[in-house]
Order: structure tokens, then sequence, then C-alpha cells
């Protein structure tokens, strides 16, 4: 690509890397996960400005491969900020994944290969949706085998929220409990006369002792802006 690229052929390469990343990070932003719409987008029309930076400064003489690999190595660093490390789990690296590939994204526009980006794109979305139910699946088939000793387990979870905001809340409850597999016993709810908040009392029950999908349960309820409070106890265990 000559140094000299017309305005409506940049335009065009961050019109179609604005598209892309925005089409990827839809998916991590509607998981509710830390690098969402707005990180990716902006990962995607860097990318896509470095690697046009490169082609004009260097012409046709230069190494333009050596700005994409800086933007690997600054996407690393980026990506690293999203993982967190909680006890033996660790999480984020599926969104610091998605990030880098963000990246690569932005880097084949960038470069003009147009179809190249899309077809990548399409690939990071469809393994984002498709794969997630395989993960799961095999994730509790794991997990049953490791607590094969319990039938089921039931858990007491307590969340208190803005009485207002009792329409907006239950149906996240309710979507919560089928993302993680969870039976719904009973669900209740009264005024708390001291703080004025509304306070609900969710009995949950789970095949065998799952105290991660509780616990990812409580971080998506906790997540709401309406959300004051939220805790889990597990109760009762059945064995086989």
């Amino acid at each position: 690509m000559a140094s000299d690229m017309e305005l409506w052929e940049y335009t065009l390469r961050i019109g179609i890397a604005f598209f892309l990343g925005g089409m990827i990070g839809f998916e991590r932003q509607y998981r509710q996960k830390s690098a969402g719409l707005r990180t990716n987008t902006l990962v995607s029309i860097g990318s896509a400005a470095f690697v046009m930076l490169s082609y004009a400064m260097t012409g046709e003489t230069g190494d333009p491969s050596r700005v994409a690999g800086q933007i690997v190595t600054g996407i690393g660093f980026l990506g690293a900020g999203v993982i967190i490390r909680e006890g033996a789990n660790v999480q984020g690296l599926n969104t610091a994944a998605t990030i880098w590939c963000s990246a690569a994204v932005g880097s084949l526009v960038g470069a003009g290969l147009y179809s190249y980006g899309v077809i990548t794109a399409l690939a990071v979305v469809l393994t984002l949706i498709i794969l997630r139910p395989l993960a799961m699946y095999l994730s509790r088939r794991k997990e049953k085998h490791t607590n094969e000793d319990y039938l089921e387990a039931h858990y007491t979870l307590t969340i208190s929220c803005n009485i207002e905001a009792e329409p907006q809340i239950r149906p996240i409850i309710m979507e919560a409990i089928s993302e993680n597999d969870l039976q719904l016993q009973s669900l209740k709810s009264k005024r708390d006369e001291q703080s004025g908040n509304l306070k609900f009392e969710a009995q949950i029950i789970s095949e065998g002792r799952n105290n991660k999908h509780i616990e990812n349960f409580a971080k998506r309820i906790g997540s709401d802006r309406n959300v004051s409070e939220i805790g889990w106890i597990l109760t009762k265990t059945n064995f086989n």
C-alpha cells in the first residue's frame, strides 16, 4: 500500500474494524465481562490504525510486520489486566483471548485483508457462542464426578435491592439460575423495615455440591447496580 492512502480508504478500513470489533465485543458485553463492547471495538480500531500507520511510514521498503508484532505484545499487557486469580481459580482467560483476537481482526482489516478479517471475526463470535454450552457441559461432568458422593445440595441465597427494582431483579434471578443449570425450589421477597430495601430469599437445588456455579450465580446478580447485598450458604446435602 502506498504511503499516500486515500482518505476514503482509511475511513473504510477504520469503519470495518469498528464494526467487526463491535460484533465481537457485543457478545462479551452481553455476558457482562470486564472487557466488553467498547474495549474490543477500540482494540480493533487501534490495531487497524497502527498497521496502516506502519505501511504509511515504511512504504514499500520497510517491514510493517514489526508494528504488528508490537501490537501483539501490547495486547498481552492489556489482556493480563482482565485475568483475575481467586484462590485456585483463574478467571478472565476467555476475555483476554478475545481481546487478542480483536487485535488480529483489526490488523487484518488495516492491512486491507477485509475478507480474512470478516472470517476471523465470525470464527471468534461462533467460538464464544457455540462452544460455551459444550464447555459448561464438560465442566458439569467433571464436577459431578468429583462430587459423586452427593446426590444434590441445597443452598439459600439472600439478595437485598431497591424496592423499586423488584420487576427487574426477578427476571435476572431466573435467567442466572438457568445459565448455571440450577433448580429453583422457592423464591420469597419481603421489605426490610430497618433499611427499607427489598430482601429476596431463594432456595436453590444443585446436582452435587456445586459452589462454583452458586458463586457465578451470586456474581451475576450482584453485578446489577440495584443490588446492594448478596450472600449464600450451603444448607443441606443429600448423599447417594
